[in-house]
């Protein structure tokens, strides 16, 4: 009996404590690891969605930028934070669903050492080349591509990211086969493209809007079932003759696992709050993001889902990173 009466004290001791934890958090600033580097879709969708959760509740966000390893090295510094609801991660599709299975050996695993907090947002990719490339429309491009199997240069920000395997299944689709150029990120995928030192490139709306809008880059076709409202008449590889195609990547918020349940409800309720706000939405539609929200029930059956699914894209890709 005096055992019995021992375990329920400490039980209603943990959940006191967890209930005091959570009304009296946040007191100092939450810390949101974005595993990119700055600029990047993944930073902005960060900055764009903590700014407008701050302005309606007071709470300080720093954002900070922990790129390396595909995303791996800013994912597993929080799986490894303390479970206090003060360090977040905006993680994606790459690093939680693709790289599981894309690693020999992952540092973390996404479903066990981190707990979902909300989805943020989905975007689709786009396939661009430059401005000054002979290449005016997808059909240009399979047509190029089955002419001289293999030379033309399709690059992508990583081996094994989202773009590049979403251009694989594009080319899949298509029956077609490109020369892979893998880059470290964005940022000199970019200038090459700009520059013509590359002929393809593929990767999320958000990263490469701007450079669209500039007219630095043209859009051949978006990877989403639908057309992008910022690029109306950029078409979908869908309605290029590849019914049913449709990819799409995703973003969203998780915590170590062990983050008290009150505070991961009290994070998800105020930044569903922010995503139903018509401010934020055009601003993640401008930058060809679409907001999302949910539950953590549903984020986490998201990624149930989409690892299987990202799995068998890497398996058949051959796309390996030891």
């Amino acid at each position: 009996m005096q055992a019995s009466r021992r375990l329920v004290l400490a039980f209603a001791a943990t959940l006191i404590s967890g209930s005091a934890l959570a009304q009296a958090w946040p007191s100092k600033p939450i810390r949101i690891v974005v595993p990119f580097p700055p600029g990047g879709g993944t930073d902005i969708i960060a900055r764009e969605t903590s700014e407008r959760v701050s302005k309606a509740t007071g709470w300080t966000f720093v954002i900070d930028n922990k790129p390396g390893a595909g995303g791996n090295l800013g994912v597993d510094s929080v799986a490894k934070s303390p479970a206090d609801g003060y360090t977040l991660v905006l993680g994606q599709t790459s690093n939680l669903a693709i790289n599981p299975s894309l690693y020999a050996k992952l540092p973390y695993d996404p479903q066990k050492d981190l707990v979902p907090v909300v989805l943020i947002a989905q975007a689709p990719l786009v396939l661009v080349t430059g401005i000054g490339s002979k290449y005016k429309t997808l059909a240009d491009v399979t047509a190029a591509a089955k002419a001289k199997p293999g030379q033309l240069n399709f690059a992508s920000p990583g081996n094994g990211t989202v773009a590049h395997l979403t251009s694989e299944l594009f080319q899949k689709a298509a029956g077609i086969k490109t020369q892979h150029v893998p880059y470290k990120g964005a940022a000199q995928a970019l200038t090459d493209v700009v520059g013509g030192t590359v002929e393809l490139y593929m990767s999320s709306v958000p990263t490469l809007l701007g450079q669209i809008k500039q007219g630095k880059l043209r859009a051949l076709a978006v990877t989403s079932a639908a057309r992008v409202d910022d690029l109306p008449d950029v078409p979908t590889i869908n309605e290029s003759g590849y019914k049913g195609f449709d990819a799409v990547t995703w973003f969203g918020l998780l915590a170590p696992a062990g983050t008290p349940k009150d505070v991961v409800a009290k994070v998800n309720a105020e930044f569903n709050k922010a995503l139903k706000a018509a401010e934020l939405r055009k601003r993640l539609g401008d930058e060809g993001a679409d907001a999302a929200g949910g539950t953590p029930d549903e984020f986490a059956a998201l990624i149930k889902t989409e690892i299987p699914r990202w799995g068998k894209v890497v398996k058949d890709s051959g796309a390996r990173i030891d």
